[in-house]
Order: C-alpha cells, then sequence, then structure tokens
C-alpha cells in the first residue's frame, strides 16, 4: 500500500496494434484507382490488338493476287492508307520521301532503314515491273506485314 503523499505509479500498457483488416480508407482509394487504371490498360491492349489482327486480316486478303507486282502495289496501297492514321498528308508523299516516313524518319524509336536502303525500296517500282523477284516479294510482304 501507498503511503499518504505517495504517488501511486503503474506499469505503462501498450495500446494493442491495429490491426490489418479493414484497411484505411486511403488504401480503398489507392486500390480503387490501381483497379482502374489496369482496367483502362487491358481494354486499350484490347482494342490495339483487335485492330492489328483486322489490318492484317485486310492485308492478307488484298495480298492475294496471281501477279507479283499486283501484291505489290496492293502492299503499297494498304501502307498508305494505314500512314494516313499517323500523318494526314502521309498518303501524298513520293519516292524517298515515302521510303523515309516509312523508316519511321524523325521518329523517337531510332532510324532504320528497312524501306530506304532494304527491301522496301521494291514498293516505289514494285507495282510498275513485269516480273518481280520471288526472293523480294516475300521480303517486302514480311516488312510491310510488320
Amino acid at each position: 500500500m501507498a503511503q499518504p503523499g505517495e504517488l501511486v505509479l503503474r506499469d505503462v500498457h501498450v495500446p494493442a496494434a491495429p490491426s490489418w483488416w479493414p484497411p484505411a480508407p486511403g488504401w480503398w482509394i489507392v486500390s480503387g484507382v490501381v483497379l482502374l487504371a489496369a482496367l483502362v490498360v487491358i481494354i486499350w491492349l484490347h482494342r490495339r490488338r483487335r485492330r492489328v489482327r483486322a489490318w492484317q486480316k485486310l492485308f492478307d486478303e488484298a495480298c492475294i493476287g496471281p501477279q507479283a507486282n499486283e501484291r505489290v502495289a496492293a502492299m503499297s496501297e494498304l501502307l498508305r492508307r494505314a500512314a494516313r492514321r499517323i500523318d494526314r498528308r502521309a498518303d501524298t508523299l513520293q519516292g524517298e520521301a515515302w521510303l523515309r516516313f516509312l523508316d519511321g524518319e524523325g521518329s523517337n524509336k531510332g532510324r532504320r532503314s528497312d524501306f530506304t536502303e532494304g527491301a522496301g525500296r521494291l514498293l516505289l517500282d514494285g507495282g510498275f515491273r513485269r516480273d518481280v523477284d520471288a526472293g523480294e516479294l516475300s521480303a517486302v510482304e514480311s516488312l510491310a506485314r510488320r
């Protein structure tokens, strides 16, 4: 027992740790934002993949021709249609300017020269040739499809 005038001191009691469930309201907001962002990304990727498949299907259907020069002309036309989605004036480009555009000149991805110096040069005059080499045709076909 305590003497008169003495203070009665008790041990320090540590409160119980907060439980992990239910989380604080801020964590609900953070998880909602993350789920919403994930849903938006999934929808965007799904639509992009459908668009790419549609372009590839169109490419495959249009590039079935008996003559190699007709196939090259169809590839060139489809590339111009696709390029118009990037730049409204892309379909009016001619010659080397068109090939530089296809190589992605001015983009931040780095310069590739598959069209200006490689197999893609066939797009300039392949639609007007009588005979197109099968190797050249398959090379430009895979390049254009990509």
